[in-house]
């Protein structure tokens, strides 16, 4: 099964100090894998403040220590309380954001869960609670400090949304639901593939997100990750035989959580050219993106998608997007 996939490795670390120094960013999910490894590398690049936001504290603080060792830098990194799925404790999370901290020049979205039974969470499909509605609000409710940043210091800040392509190998799922995503991701048996449709969904809303929001109205750089097939706990609630499988494809082509860190890294600093794209690899991936995604009814579920997501979060925090302007 492994001999079907490839990917580069190694990747490239575009991330600079001329790019990060004396900026402030915020990594979710930053105690374990692809954040944690990012977090520290905008530590070891002079990031002026990098928050890691992390549901289990005592696991970001043992987080927080190892990457103060390994860079020699402290006072940098903090660690804060968010959970995703809780949403008040991501109004809580960004509430304390927009309050204490002076600016945002990057939100890295790499939080998320992969889980394949049906778990509900907030009256949705747990994938459905953390992956989208929660990361999409945590991204609104952000945005007008990100644009705030981006606008006032000439250079545009960065909201990075982490998804996966895997998302666009559930096409057949996506038709059984694509009429009412989010409410039929809870009703409908879509199997295995609840992980792959939240992250199509991200993907879909995230596209439609940069539509609406130019960065030349709002000074802020959006784009989309897929960090590839790499060495991470991504997978600790799967069933075993999934995680067997995953297990030997990781082990013939499986990135390190520092390479594929990178890729998340890119998101930070790519430039305007990228706003609204897929990244991957720490290149510009819209040749990926299968047709059916980018083309006319693409563009019309995409927007549907939006809809759909923005009345959900309207309903959970009214009011979060009447100040936007989209």
């Amino acid at each position: 099964m492994a001999g079907q996939y490839q990917q580069r490795r190694n990747l490239p670390l575009l991330a600079t100090q001329e790019t990060c120094a004396g900026r402030t960013y915020i990594v979710t999910g930053a105690n374990t894998g692809l954040g944690f490894e990012a977090a520290k590398h905008l530590v070891s690049l002079g990031s002026a403040k990098v928050i890691m936001a992390v549901r289990n504290v005592p696991a970001g603080n043992d987080a927080k220590a190892k990457i103060e060792a390994a860079t020699n830098t402290a006072n940098i990194a903090d660690v804060w309380y968010l959970d995703l799925g809780n949403y008040d404790s991501v109004k809580a999370f960004a509430k304390k954001a927009n309050a204490q901290l002076g600016r945002i020049d990057g939100l890295v979205q790499n939080a998320s869960v992969a889980s394949i039974q049906k778990e509900p969470l907030n009256g949705q499909d747990a994938n459905i609670s953390i992956n989208v509605i929660g990361t999409f609000l945590l991204a609104l409710l952000l945005l007008p400090k990100l644009s705030e940043t981006g606008l006032a210091h000439g250079a545009p800040s960065h909201l990075v949304f982490v998804s996966s392509r895997a998302g666009f190998e559930s096409q057949q799922a996506w038709d059984r639901i694509k009429d009412d995503p989010l409410v039929k991701m809870q009703s409908e048996d879509v199997g295995h593939s609840a992980y792959s449709l939240s992250k199509l969904i991200e993907t879909f809303a995230a596209r439609q997100l940069a539509k609406l929001a130019p960065v030349s109205r709002h000074g802020v750089i959006m784009n989309v990750i897929c960090p590839g097939i790499c060495i991470t706990d991504l997978d600790r609630n799967a069933p075993p035989e999934f995680r067997k499988q995953l297990a030997n494809i990781r082990a013939e082509v499986g990135r390190t959580a520092e390479d594929g860190s990178r890729t998340l890294l890119h998101g930070v600093v790519a430039g305007e050219e990228t706003h609204g794209l897929l990244l991957h690899a720490c290149e510009v991936g819209e040749a990926d993106v299968p047709e059916w995604v980018k083309n006319e009814e693409g563009l019309l579920a995409q927007e549907g998608v939006w809809k759909v997501l923005a009345a959900e979060l309207e309903r959970i925090e009214p009011g979060c997007l009447g100040s936007l302007n989209l």
